[in-house]
Order: C-alpha cells, then sequence, then structure tokens
C-alpha cells in the first residue's frame, strides 16, 4: 500500500516504511435533457467483461465513497491531456451490472463539466454534485447497461484521510511542467473518470491517453501499443479503483525481463531519477525472491513510474513510486527496500483485494513482513532481532493508534496497520515452521487470485490450510488494545 511509515530493525540499517449516495441536484456539470431510454437498443453481448464481476459491499470505514447497487464490469477510458491549459478531456466508457433495481445510477465523480451523457446508446441527464455523478435513468437488477460519460476540465485533488508526513492530497494532480501523476488509496480515482471508488467492486479496464508530441502517458496495466501520441494500456484481470494509475510527463523509458520473461517497463525523468536507476534495475532480483516464497508473479507484465511524490503505491502491473528523497545512499536503499514491498503488493492486495478497509492490514501486515524478511536474509540479521523489533514496535503503534483490525477512519494508513499484522504473522510463521507457512502463503495469494477477501475468508483458509485452529490467535492479534501474550495452536 502507499506511503510507508519508517522505523528501524534493531541492530540492522533496515527503515521500513510503515494505500448510495442519493441524487443530487445539479450544480458543476449537467448533460442533455433526460431522453426515454429505447426499447430497441441495440443488444449488447456483455459475456467478454464478466472477468470484472464482483460483490460489491458497502465500505464502513468512508461509506460516501462506491455503493453496493451496482458493479462495473469493464471501464474503458478515452483521455486526452493538454499540459498548455491544463485540461483534461475524457470518454470513460462503463459496463456496469446493477445490483438492485434503482430509478438512477450513481458513481463518484470530481466536478468536470459534463458535456455528454447517454445510457445504452440514449441521451440522458447527468449531474454532478458533491463529487458524485448523479444519472437520471431507471435501471434493473443484473441487466447489465452501457454508460457512457464525456467530459472535461482541470483536474482538482481531494484531502488524505491520514496524519502521516509523507502524504499529499489524493488523486490527479498536475505538476509544475504540465504533467500529471496519481495515487489514489483509499479513493481519489474519480478525481479522473467517474467511478465506483472502493475496493470491492473491481473491473476490467482499457485506458488510452493522448498527449503532446515529446510527452509520454503511463497507465496501470499491460502497454498495449502506441500509434502517434496515443498510449493504451489493457487490464485482462480486474483492478480495483484505488489499484489504477495515470502519468504523463518527458519520460525516458528502460524496459527488462522479469522471472519466467515477464516483460517489465520503467518510466523515469532523466538527470532526475538517474541514481534510483540501479534499484529499478533490481526487480527481476526483487520478484525473483518474491517468487521464490509465494509463488508465480500474478500478472502478464510490470513496471515502475517514478512522480514527484514522497511516498510510493502499489497501482496494478505498473507502480508509483515517489522519486522526493534525501540524497543519501542510505535514503535510497530505502527506497529500493519500499520498491520490493509494492512489488509483494501485486500478490498482497493487487492479486488478492480486501473486501473493504476495514481490512487493510490484510495488504500491508504481508507486504511489510515481506519487506522485512528480505532485508533480514540480504543483511544476515538474526531471527532474534527481528522478534524484538516486531514485538517492541507492535507495542508502540497499538498504543498510538489501537489494533489493527480496528482502524480508525481519520488514520488510513497509519503504522498499526503494517507492524500488527506484521507480528502476528510473524508469529504464526514462528509456530508453523518455514515449510508450512510458506505453503499457507503461497496457496492464499494463488488460489484466491483475482478475488476479494476479509478477516473471516483468510481464517478460515488459515485453519483449513494447516489443519489447525489459529481463530483465537488471529482475532487476539488484530483486537487486542495491547501486544497480545504467546497463544500457542496445537
Amino acid at each position: 500500500m502507499r506511503r510507508r511509515v519508517p522505523l528501524t530493525l534493531l541492530l540492522a540499517p533496515l527503515l521500513v516504511t510503515a494505500c448510495t449516495s442519493d441524487p443530487a441536484a445539479p450544480a458543476a456539470g449537467s448533460s442533455a435533457p433526460t431522453a426515454t431510454p429505447s426499447p430497441t437498443a441495440p443488444a449488447v453481448d456483455y459475456t467478454a467483461w464478466q472477468a470484472g464481476r464482483s460483490i460489491p459491499v458497502a465500505d464502513k470505514i468512508y461509506p460516501a465513497r462506491g455503493t453496493d447497487a451496482l458493479d462495473v464490469l469493464h471501464y474503458d477510458l478515452a483521455l486526452d491531456w493538454a499540459p498548455s491549459t491544463k485540461t483534461l478531456t475524457g470518454a470513460a466508457t462503463l459496463r456496469i451490472r446493477p445490483t438492485r433495481d434503482a430509478p438512477a445510477l450513481v458513481l463518484d465523480f470530481m466536478p468536470y463539466q459534463v458535456d455528454e451523457v447517454t445510457l445504452d446508446g440514449t441521451t440522458v441527464t447527468g449531474t454532478v454534485a458533491k463529487e458524485k455523478l448523479t444519472v437520471t435513468a431507471p435501471v434493473v437488477a443484473d441487466k447489465p447497461v452501457t454508460l457512457v460519460v464525456k467530459y472535461h476540465g482541470k483536474p482538482k485533488t481531494t484531502p488524505m484521510p491520514s496524519h502521516r508526513k509523507d502524504v499529499e492530497d489524493l488523486g490527479l494532480t498536475v505538476t509544475k511542467e504540465g504533467g500529471l501523476w496519481t495515487m489514489q488509496e483509499p479513493f481519489g480515482a474519480f478525481t479522473w473518470y467517474p467511478a465506483n471508488d472502493q475496493p470491492s467492486d473491481e473491473a476490467l479496464y482499457d485506458i488510452r491517453v493522448t498527449v503532446p508530441a515529446g510527452w509520454s502517458a503511463i497507465a496501470s496495466g499491460t502497454p498495449a501499443g502506441q500509434s502517434g501520441t496515443t498510449f493504451t494500456y489493457r487490464s485482462a484481470d480486474p483492478v480495483a479503483s484505488y489499484l489504477t494509475t495515470l502519468a504523463v510527463g518527458k519520460y525516458q523509458k528502460l524496459t527488462a525481463k522479469g522471472p519466467r520473461g515477464v516483460p517489465l517497463t520503467f518510466w523515469y525523468r532523466k538527470g532526475a531519477d538517474d541514481k534510483l536507476l540501479p534499484y529499478l534495475k533490481k526487480s527481476p532480483q526483487y520478484l525473483a525472491w518474491l517468487e521464490k516464497k509465494f509463488g508465480p508473479y500474478p500478472f502478464p507484465s510490470g513496471g515502475v513510474v517514478v512522480v514527484d511524490s514522497a511516498s510510493g503505491m502499489e497501482t496494478q502491473q505498473m507502480i508509483t513510486m515517489g522519486r522526493k528523497i534525501e540524497n543519501t545512499k542510505a535514503r535510497r536503499d530505502r527506497w529500493g527496500g519500499d520498491l520490493l514491498h509494492e512489488y509483494a503488493h501485486q500478490w498482497f492486495g493487487d492479486s488478492v483485494t480486501p473486501t473493504t478497509w476495514t481490512d487493510l492490514w490484510l495488504n500491508e501486515g504481508w507486504a511489510q513482513y515481506a519487506q522485512d524478511l528480505y532485508t533480514k536474509e540480504t543483511l544476515h540479521l538474526s531471527d532474534a532481532s527481528l522478534d524484538r523489533y516486531l514485538r517492541d514496535a507492535d507495542a508502540a503503534m497499538r498504543k498510538k493508534l489501537g489494533p489493527p483490525g480496528k482502524p480508525n477512519p481519520k488514520n488510513f494508513a497509519e503504522g498499526n496497520v503494517y507492524l500488527c499484522p506484521e507480528a502476528m504473522l510473524h508469529e504464526i510463521h514462528r509456530q508453523l515452521g518455514d515449510k508450512a507457512f510458506f505453503a499457507l502463503a503461497r496457496a492464499w495469494v494463488q488460489e484466491q487470485r483475482n478475488t476479494q477477501q476479509d478477516r473471516a475468508s483468510f481464517i478460515a483458509f488459515v485453519n483449513k490450510q494447516t489443519g489447525r485452529d489459529f481463530t483465537k490467535l488471529i482475532n487476539t492479534w488484530l483486537d487486542s488494545k495491547t501486544t497480545p501474550k504467546p497463544i500457542t495452536v496445537t
């Protein structure tokens, strides 16, 4: 997840960095007047997008974002960025499965000027107010529809609900030179396209971005070619909205091969990012280590785009890494460790995604543990030093922020959801031993690939996989206000 919380491992220079609304009245933009949908609209075959089918769940941590009333199967985004005027022009085509009968569709969307809205080819009314797009047209449960929204305007960000010192506002950010970048956890995709902006509704994506000559456009997904100055990316695996990314700038491109020949692409700024290149080039090494622990990398391609941020984000297949680090080797080494952390998230968080933000620990605990195990191995640290570090860090985080299983909406992605579940996993690891623990980890991410999971499903899986009842241990580590005493599971 984005933005690690820095802590120091005992006896080593390990720096860990701890990602249904009522229809509203017209405000920022509205489309043409309502027209009755045509009963003779041409039929659309939605089977091609069934891999994007989800079971949306209303999020209790951020209930204002997203809805369980609809399931987006596929986003087709055609975007045009004009650096001179800082204007984004978009045409978003959404294939949507309503989950219940409703008089309107409601999506998260920044107040852009809405130029046209159609539903199944018929012009309908679309209004934007309070960061919601309301499309006034009746829909029927489980009868998919095609929504097209054309819009334009200047991107704006939205506040980040956290007290971390390395955070910026969320969403699409305009750089001084007229470029773009975005990080959007727990939300913020709606700052550049209409979205059901919550983790439980994953979808397939096609993203096409047109930029001026001399500029490059980078997005999440697999690179699908370039025609003139239009760059295309495609996600055949479902993606949560917070895991999409977009960056535009005057980038240099570097390619490499990961394990089993997986294509990797790195985008960086010549001069500004030169000292980060050795860490980008270590990506095959990072991925090989992660594959050894957790099984095959889950996507057909990977890569990194470096942006003007102070943190990093595990955006799917194209990690978004901030370049704002102090110019020392120790800090750059930490940047490399954070990059491995974001690669670990491709398994834990991207391929297997939490159903709601209550279970953010399920992403961060695994990725943080992977990062610390890698550092422990490469620096030849002792098991005892890691034991001491994790118990001390766990105690400090619980005292400051509370237990990881009950996150405060105002403290998103702060240290307790990284270090406390990491300590829990370390305890399970200690009781199972290396062979059984990594068999559990591999089975979890490989068997649950492209699904959304939660605490209950994780506990059930651990118990079934190990043949032992870890229910009390896991619940205690997630809910206790203080560091739990050892619980032996037989």
